[in-house]
């Protein structure tokens, strides 16, 4: 098997092009268990201007045909208020898309799917759905809309067929066991391989188009940059939260058992910085240069990056 890029560099490069729409209507089709097709490419985060500009924080958003917006966000890095993220990304996508003077009834259906490459909330599955449900209090019974509501809202039976709806996919949790043709999807998005006798919507256009050997040498070249950058990322993660810091917050977690896990954190962390900076910092350095030096950074970079000088890092072996 051949390596394909990772879907979080194609999803912001190769999948926007219309002629890769397959790729997506794939992916969607098998998620949502319903055919998928793209209409056109809304907005994603590589139409942003700068760096700075929060006008678009989503990866990806797309019209389908029957008129939904679909959300597509891949988040490869912890962030522990990402779920208020996806709402942010869903609220401004329900208000952005709906015209001047137009009536409320012409606010698209939103549906938001979230790509998470870390451990997102407290579950044991690796796909998670989630819909907007109004039940009674009393009667328990699900409200459901009236006639003339039916009429207003087309295809629409009850109120979550009209409020956003989320995907939550946790690829780290998956077990790489398939058992379903979404299954093959989620196969790749965790391994970036895909097996021959896969056969899920659109996954052998993906196998096709999305081989690091098939890619021309401009996006080849770019793919490379985005694999360093990835490896300087996580050199940086560390540097900047050290075996110290880490360790004391694992320690702080143990005594929250006991003490109350709030607590515990705090007095870890607190400790781990303390630890981190007194005992690990040259020992963490010396390890960050020595993995950049591997990937081949500037010696400038390594410098700025680790606060080594170019003798301490032209001796490492």
């Amino acid at each position: 098997m051949s390596k394909i890029v990772h879907f979080d560099w194609a999803i912001k490069n190769l999948l926007r092009h219309k002629a890769n729409f397959d790729i997506l209507e794939g992916f969607l089709s098998e998620l949502l268990k319903t055919k998928v097709t793209i209409e056109t490419l809304l907005e994603s985060e590589s139409n942003k201007d700068t760096r700075e500009d929060k006008s678009n924080r989503v990866d990806l958003l797309v019209l389908t045909e029957q008129k939904e917006h679909v959300i597509i966000e891949v988040q490869a890095s912890m962030e522990w208020d990402y779920l208020s993220r996806i709402l942010y990304g869903t609220s401004k996508a329900v208000t952005e898309y709906i015209q001047a003077g137009q009536a409320f009834r012409h606010v698209r259906k939103i549906i938001s799917v979230n790509i998470v490459f870390f451990d997102l909330g407290h579950g044991e599955d690796y796909v998670y759905h989630g819909t907007t449900e109004f039940r009674g209090t009393h009667q328990h019974d699900i409200l459901r809309l009236g006639e003339n509501e039916k009429k207003a809202y087309a295809l629409a039976n009850t109120p979550s067929d009209i409020f956003p709806e989320y995907y939550l996919i946790k690829v780290n949790q998956f077990n790489e066991r398939i058992k379903d043709k979404f299954d093959e999807w989620v196969y790749f998005l965790k391994t970036e391989r895909i097996q021959p006798d896969f056969s899920a919507q659109g996954v052998k256009s993906a196998a096709k188009k999305l081989d690091v050997l098939t890619l021309d040498a401009a996006a080849r070249q770019a793919y490379e940059r985005y694999e360093y950058d990835s490896h300087y990322e996580a050199s940086m993660h560390e540097s900047h939260y050290g075996r110290g810091k880490l360790d004391g917050l694992t320690e702080g977690k143990a005594e929250g058992k006991a003490e109350g896990l709030a607590e515990g954190k705090a007095e870890g962390l607190a400790e781990g910085e303390a630890k981190g900076k007194t005992e690990g910092k040259t020992e963490k350095a010396v390890e960050v240069a020595k993995k950049l030096r591997e990937l081949g950074a500037p010696l400038s970079m390594i410098t700025e990056s680790t606060g080594l000088t170019a003798e301490e890092i032209e001796a490492l072996h």
